[in-house]
């Protein structure tokens, strides 16, 4: 773990179970979609009381970090990696992700305390919500929390 903290890579990999994990990210669509996201929220920042992050390391447990594609937390982070659950994490699909990876990932932040967790599919412009009561496909598209309410339509942003 400590090698792997102190270590750039690029893109930013992550630290599951004493292995170094590849992201899928760097595609034209993917980032297209997580800086539409990401500048969709970093205005309203200060009215919101959030801050956001893109790819930003988070130990979501002793034997795994965590990379989201952004990550808005309600409190400013300390330190050089999140240590404490964000209010929100938000992965974007790329053709090369599978379902049952992306799941971990889920479960992964779902157990760590994370609030809410979006997947946005840019290809086809759905989004799911994700908490520990369970998943939902966001209606029309419309992304949202709630304590600070948050909504991004991904047929806006995307």
């Amino acid at each position: 773990m400590d090698a792997y903290l102190s270590t750039v890579y690029e893109p930013e990999c992550e630290y599951v179970d004493g292995e170094i994990v590849e992201r899928n990210c760097g595609e034209v669509e993917h980032a297209a979609t997580q800086g539409a996201l990401a500048a969709s929220l970093f205005p309203r920042r200060r009215e919101l009381g959030i801050h956001v992050f893109m790819a930003l390391r988070m130990r979501v447990s002793e034997t795994r970090n965590r990379v989201p594609d952004i990550t808005v937390t309600t409190q400013k982070g300390k330190g050089r990696i999140l240590r404490e659950a964000p209010f929100l994490c938000i992965e974007v699909l790329s053709p090369e992700d599978r379902a049952s990876r992306m799941q971990e990932k889920i479960d992964d932040y779902l157990a760590f305390g994370v609030g809410y967790v979006w997947v946005a599919n840019p290809r086809t412009r759905r989004g799911y919500v994700y908490t520990v009561e369970g998943m939902r496909e966001a209606k029309d598209g419309v992304l949202r929390t709630a304590n600070p309410e948050i909504a991004l339509s991904l047929k806006e942003v995307v």
